[in-house]
């Protein structure tokens, strides 16, 4: 039995799709579930009457996220979602007008807005191109020279390319520029290493390949860098003092932990330490290999077929995300009836997207072939 079989159990999805649409929003497991349920039945119980056992979820999901990225548990603030974390790095740095930034064009909103928003406060960004889906190193290093800043995605959400973080640090920390990533449709399936990789800032939502519930995410910050961004949204749980009601003190807590302004999201909480629990036992490096697997068979598949790819997987740049259209076909109406067989895939921008995590069977994509507009 290949080890991905062993874990098919943990995704109840399983018995009634072929889910093949993780990089939208992914099926939790089992794991994720019963912890969620679980602390949501208690509270229903006893009210806050084990609340000493939530901030011990909130210190594990600060550690096991730390080890999921190589970092220190106290540089891991939790957050509602990706856009929070990037906002929160766009916002508290100390911008000047005239200041320069490089980020990429056609990027998720999520990785957009927050930046292009700093164009109020006089900053200029310089946009790198995507060509055919792809993003050059070479274009990187333009944008870079005297930027202060790159923010950049570690897998496009539709072309499925995923850059290779350790080379774009090197880009970075040559030209002496903070960066940032947006790690969502990457994270959970290939490794990140922010210390290897040299990045400064990081941010992901727990909803996708992560396999946790949304409005739960984690948000890196570099020790180094922590000093240097306020706190925009600045409350109670800021304060490293929080824990005492009466006190006025206004002193920030030491780690990235300050970026959190308020009652977490405890139940989501509890769902996000299973999730990223459940991935690390299995392991990153046996989950990148079979999603990339994945991918390679759905893209072989969809050629022969007639389809052309957004981009082809090749080697690092491959990613759990693909995306095929062919002339004249309704890719809209082509989704609504694969999921009338219930086969989960998702229109983007005139393509048919694929994204399956490690436990989908290879029979699942055979039948996702299978039913394809010819």
């Amino acid at each position: 039995m290949e080890f991905w079989e062993k874990y098919r159990r943990e995704f109840p999805v399983t018995e009634h799709w072929a889910y093949m649409n993780h990089a939208a929003v992914a099926p939790l497991s089992r794991r994720a579930a019963d912890a969620m349920q679980g602390t949501i039945e208690d509270v229903c119980r006893n009210g806050v009457a084990h609340s000493k056992q939530w901030d011990e979820v909130f210190e594990g999901l600060r550690s096991s996220a730390a080890r999921l990225i190589g970092a220190s548990a106290e540089e891991i603030a939790i957050v509602k979602n990706t856009t929070e974390g990037l906002a929160i790095v766009a916002n508290g740095l100390d911008w000047r007008p005239g200041d320069a930034m490089a980020a990429v064009e056609r990027e998720f909103p999520a990785n957009y807005y927050p930046w292009k928003h700093l164009e109020t406060r006089g900053v200029k960004v310089r946009w790198i191109p995507q060509r055919e889906g792809r993003i050059e190193l070479e274009d990187v290093d333009r944008a870079c020279a005297g930027a202060r800043l790159l923010t950049i995605s570690f897998v496009q959400y539709l072309s499925g390319f995923r850059v290779d973080l350790e080379e774009v640090g090197k880009i970075c920390a040559r030209h002496g520029c903070l960066y940032v990533v947006d790690a969502i449709q990457g994270l959970g399936v290939f490794p990140v290493d922010v210390r290897k990789a040299g990045i400064h800032a990081l941010a992901a939502d727990g909803h996708k390949w992560l396999m946790g519930p949304e409005g739960c995410a984690i948000l890196f910050v570099a020790s180094n860098l922590i000093p240097r961004i306020e706190p925009v949204e600045f409350g109670w749980t800021s304060v490293a003092n929080y824990r005492d009601y009466q006190s006025r003190d206004a002193a920030l807590r030491a780690g990235a932990a300050r970026y959190e302004c308020g009652t977490l999201n405890t139940a989501g909480c509890y769902g996000m330490l299973a999730a990223i629990d459940l991935l690390l036992e299995v392991g990153i490096e046996r989950i990148g290999a079979r999603v990339a697997s994945l991918s390679r068979r759905i893209a072989a598949g969809v050629a022969s077929r007639g389809y052309r790819l957004m981009t082809s997987p090749e080697g690092e740049a491959t990613s759990g995300i693909l995306a095929f259209q062919k002339e004249g076909l309704d890719t809209v109406a082509a989704v609504k009836r694969l999921a009338s067989q219930r086969i989960a895939v998702a229109p983007r921008s005139g393509w048919i997207r694929t994204s399956p995590h490690f436990y989908v069977s290879d029979e699942e994509v055979d039948r996702l072939l299978a039913a394809l507009p010819a």
